[in-house]
């Protein structure tokens, strides 16, 4: 999980805020790098294609890797691929032809995402995920790191060409690591029956079409409506409060983020390099902190209250940029801010991933999971497209106030979740990971 979780990592920034980097420093509008931030979205639909990932069968790949890996395989290609273009675009003559690039890149990351986050939920029983998510986490905030102080870095010292080149070679470590781990042995059978169930039911029931319309129309109705039904079902009245709490609660965070590199480097005057070692390097270590910190408060306090912990300090902490934006340029008080923001981050993302992790039917592992991380990031995305329009014409102070008062929703809900503990606990999904005895056997173990 360490090394998918750097592979998930790797292509984020290099779409989002160190692509904003490089969009600033050629000298592309700062409305226009608002713009391009829209390609992040692509993380926040993917549930739309998710279904496939979790049905579909790769030729050839699936009977040599298996049915997750095979898809996180075929992502990665995808990622390197636009990566490499990406490095042989000139952003200010071709500015479509990088958002062509990078959309590849996002939809190729989104994809692995859907991959990773099952093989995650699949490979392990309920008792290990949140250690398995804080492990995924620090692997992907090392991606960050390397995505993000290492990409500038390069470009400081050489050029954004050969920052992109290099980062295309580094999605090797992913490809590397998915021909040498094992298939995730759990659910994958159960699962697997339980749909062919599903799809045989639904398809009699629509006995009166043609054979094959009917086995489709089955297939449609258990494996693609099937595990928005199911989620539905399941959790009754909670299920529309479940989902509006995932939509808003990394709202704020996500909306803020979008305006942070153009915010060091034209309203502040940092260089490329000061912000790789304060917000990249020393912000790497205090969300690592903020992780294992969030990991340790889940077992010991319980997800749902860290939930709000996270909520209250991922506000709180936005409100300080409003302050930084007061005061001329100190590297100190960045790495201050930076601190607060990130140690804030790492104690609400652990805390999301188990919350999300645990509502996740054995059935329905990838598709559920990403719906709950495409709504986790839609928002924030999309109202981060403006992000560039409201500093362009307020300021950033005004920015980063509004970003902070966009918490106080996922704050209150975090609160409403703490009151309903129990129902939650009784609606939630049973988590059968221990492999079958057909299983076992077919696998000697």
């Amino acid at each position: 999980m360490l090394f998918l979780g750097f592979s998930a990592g790797l292509p984020f920034l290099l779409v989002f805020s160190t692509l904003n980097a490089r969009l600033a420093d050629v000298g592309v509008e700062t409305a226009t790098i608002g713009f391009f931030s829209w390609l992040g979205i692509t993380y926040s639909i993917k549930v739309f294609w998710a279904p496939v990932v979790d049905r579909l069968k790769l030729p050839l790949l699936d009977r040599i890797l298996g049915k997750r890996r095979s898809w996180i395989l075929l992502a990665q290609a995808g990622i390197a691929t636009g990566l490499y273009l990406m490095a042989h675009v000139d952003a200010t003559l071709a500015p479509e032809m990088m958002a062509l690039c990078g959309l590849l890149v996002a939809f190729s990351s989104a994809t692995q995402d859907v991959a990773i986050d099952a093989y995650r939920i699949e490979i392990a029983e309920e008792r290990l995920q949140a250690a398995l998510a804080a492990t995924y986490i620090f692997g992907y905030r090392l991606a960050l790191l390397v995505a993000g102080a290492g990409a500038l870095y390069l470009a400081e010292y050489w050029s954004w060409q050969v920052s992109y080149e290099v980062m295309a070679c580094l999605v090797g470590v992913g490809v590397l690591t998915v021909l040498l781990v094992r298939e995730p042995r759990v659910n994958h059978y159960s699962a697997a029956e339980d749909i062919a169930h599903r799809v045989e039911a639904e398809a009699a029931r629509r006995s009166h079409l043609n054979p094959r319309l009917a086995k489709l129309a089955g297939w449609f109705s258990a494996a693609v409506a099937g595990p928005f039904l199911d989620f539905f079902r399941r959790y009754r009245e909670l299920s529309i409060a479940i989902l509006i709490m995932v939509a808003v609660y990394r709202i704020s965070d996500i909306a803020m983020g979008v305006m942070a590199n153009p915010f060091y480097l034209d309203f502040m005057g940092f260089s490329k390099t000061q912000v790789a070692d304060v917000t990249k390097i020393f912000g790497f270590f205090m969300t690592i902190a903020g992780s294992l910190i969030g990991g340790v408060m889940v077992v010991r306090y319980g997800v749902r209250k860290i939930l709000l912990l996270g909520a209250v300090m991922t506000a709180a902490t936005n409100l300080l940029f409003v302050l930084l934006a007061q005061y001329p340029p100190d590297v100190v008080t960045l790495a201050v801010v930076v601190s607060a923001d990130n140690l804030s981050g790492g104690i609400a993302n652990v805390a999301l991933i188990a919350w999300l992790s645990s509502m996740t039917s054995a059935s329905f592992t990838a598709t559920q999971y990403a719906l709950f991380s495409s709504l986790m990031t839609l928002p924030g995305k999309f109202i981060g497209g403006f992000s560039g329009i409201v500093v362009a014409s307020y300021g950033y102070a005004e920015f980063f106030l509004v970003a902070g008062v966009m918490g106080v929703p996922a704050i209150l809900l975090a609160l409403y979740m703490i009151r309903q503990g129990n129902r939650l606990d009784q609606l939630a999904p049973p988590k059968d990971n221990e492999t079958t005895p057909e299983a076992q056997t077919a696998h000697g173990s």
